[in-house]
This record gives structure tokens, sequence and C-alpha cells, in this order.
């Protein structure tokens, strides 16, 4: 159709026309409303609109007294940790990936070990001797979605383990293109004067060293295209005065997260951290927290109740997925909306 042409539609013609298409429009989103509220799909076959209520997803506090000794199981917990056994279903956003997880037993570790798997990706998780348990299940679970699994146990707060983790990580995969620095130690004492050069000593070789050893074992191995995701706390920007010395790793943590971005940006390597809240994992009911605070725990964030380790993985397989090829050096929260970051 020429210029000449397009100039004999009449004002009213178009209005009229403008009219029409919203009027399809609007048909079309009440239609797809209905649906949402009768729980059918829309006439075009789509999903209906809806979504979780986070609201009243998982369980809210109060939760019932259950003391552990550390590092603690996610089969004793009551409730026990949603970390996407029934729920998560993938979409093929990592395959062919092949990913290392520390603290890959249980909490979010566990989560994301699932999640990769059913995203695509052969899992080598680690985690201590006293974990085997939960291990095994996740081992189960990523080899049901097919994928490969690989379990290392081993305390990674010796230098030497963590160079073997990762040299036998890579060689039993066949590779290593994705790394996430998820094991902590997290003990609450509640005067600076009661806390212990060894136990600070701890959780600063298991957040902050191993991180450190682990990282630079990999850097042998990850490749242009390679991502690191290291779980960092609001407890970096927010701490609690029962955790001083898991805050300060935790800060460091986001400190190493955003330095390594820029130094290994040039090899085509990104980095990133996710910084979680109250989350439900057996970090808590170990020694985390008073047993007073695990019984109310979660309560004061605006959603009224703790995360569950399936509800923050997405965040790991984004930053890890070629999606977000353009993001590193970055710190995702997810605090129940509290708004910590």
């Amino acid at each position: 159709m020429s210029q000449h042409d397009h100039s004999k539609f009449s004002r009213r013609q178009v209005v009229g026309g403008l009219m029409g298409s919203m009027a399809v429009t609007g048909m079309a989103m009440a239609s797809s409303a209905s649906a949402a509220e009768s729980g059918s799909a829309t006439s075009d076959g789509a999903p209906p609109l809806t979504g979780k209520n986070p609201l009243g997803a998982f369980p809210k506090p109060p939760f019932e007294r259950q003391p552990q000794d550390p590092p603690g199981l996610a089969s004793k917990m009551v409730p026990r940790p949603d970390h996407g056994e029934e729920s998560y279903r993938g979409s093929g956003r990592l395959t062919g990936r092949k990913a290392l997880i520390t603290g890959g037993d249980s909490g979010i570790g566990r989560a994301v070990a699932i999640a990769y798997a059913r995203e695509g990706a052969d899992v080598a998780i680690n985690y201590l001797p006293e974990e085997e348990s939960d291990a095994k299940e996740v081992i189960a679970l990523i080899k049901a979605a097919g994928r490969k699994a690989v379990a290392i146990p081993g305390d990674i707060t010796d230098e030497a383990f963590c160079q073997k983790l990762v040299n036998d990580a890579a060689t039993q995969l066949g590779g290593l293109d994705i790394l996430v620095n998820n094991a902590g130690r997290q003990q609450y004492v509640e005067s600076i004067t009661d806390l212990t050069t060894e136990s600070f000593d701890k959780t600063f070789k298991t957040n902050v060293y191993a991180m450190f050893w682990i990282t630079k074992a990999a850097m042998a191995h990850l490749q242009p295209g390679a991502a690191i995701v290291n779980t960092s706390s609001v407890q970096a920007g927010k701490p609690s005065a029962i955790l001083l010395d898991y805050a300060q790793t935790k800060a460091a943590i986001i400190a190493f997260t955003k330095g390594l971005a820029k130094q290994v940006a040039e090899k085509g390597i990104r980095v990133n951290a996710v910084a979680p809240g109250p989350y439900w994992t057996p970090l808590q009911s170990s020694g985390g927290q008073p047993m007073e605070k695990v019984m109310k725990f979660g309560e004061e964030a605006p959603f009224g109740r703790p995360g569950q380790p399936v509800e923050i993985a997405p965040l790991y397989v984004t930053l890890a997925s070629a999606e977000s090829s353009f993001t590193s050096g970055q710190v995702w929260c997810s605090d129940g909306g509290t708004g910590t970051f």
C-alpha cells in the first residue's frame, strides 16, 4: 500500500479499529482472569495466570523444639525443608554443564544440586562425612534426573583436601564449568568475650578460606563461559549481635565476589553471589540460632515465615545460566520482603 493510500483512512476508521482491537484484548484478558480464578486453561490452551501466594505457600512458626549437634541433618528437621524434591521442574537451562557444589547434602546446596540436575547439569557435591545419610538422598535425586552424580565427602577447612576436591570433581565429571561455594558454618555466641579463637578460626576457615582455596584450584579448569556463584547472607549488611564472626565472613564473601569478578572478566568467567535471608535449613537448628529463635524463625520477615530452599534455587540457576552472560560482580538477595540489599 502506498503512502497516498494510507491517507485515505479517516480518523473515524482509525479510532474505530483501535477500539475494536482494545475490545478484543479486553475480552482476552477477562477470559484469562476468569480462567485463573477457576484454575482452568484459557480459551487458547495457555495455562492460567496464577502464582503461588508467598504468605501461605510454606510452613510458618511456631516450630517445635529440635536441637541438633552440628552440622545437622535435614532429615531430622520438623517440618522437613522443601528442597524441590517433588516440585522443581527443569527446562534445560544448564544442559551439558558440569557443576561442583559445596554443602550439597542439605539446605540451599541440596536445592541447588536438585535444580541443576533437572536443568541438565552433571553435579558433584561435597559434604562432611557426618552428613552421608542426607548426601545419599541427593545423589539418588541427581541420578533420577538422568544426570551424573559424584559424591566427594571431606572437610573443606583443609587446604589440601580443597585442592583434591576440585581435581576429583573435574576428573569424574569430565570438566568443570560451574562452581557453587555454598558450604558454611554458623554458631551463635552471645558475647565477644565468649567467642573463642578456635571457633572464630573455624568459621573463617569454612566460609572464607575454603572458598578461596576451592576457587583458586578451580581456575585451572574453568573456561570462558564458566560461572562461579558464592553464598553470602543478609548478615553481611545487617549483622545480628550473636553472629559476629559469621556476619564478618559473609561480608568478606561479597568483597571477594566483586573483586574476583573484575579479575577474571578478561577470561570470560562470571562471578556472582546470592544473599539469603532467613531460610529453613539445618544450619539454624544445629547451633546457628538459640533454640527459642529457631522455634520462631522467620516470623519477623514481611511474609511471616522462613524461606524454603526450593525458593532460592532458581537464583542459582539463573546466575549460572548462559542467559545471564552480562551479569557479574552482583549480589542477589532473597529475604522474604525485608529488602536488606
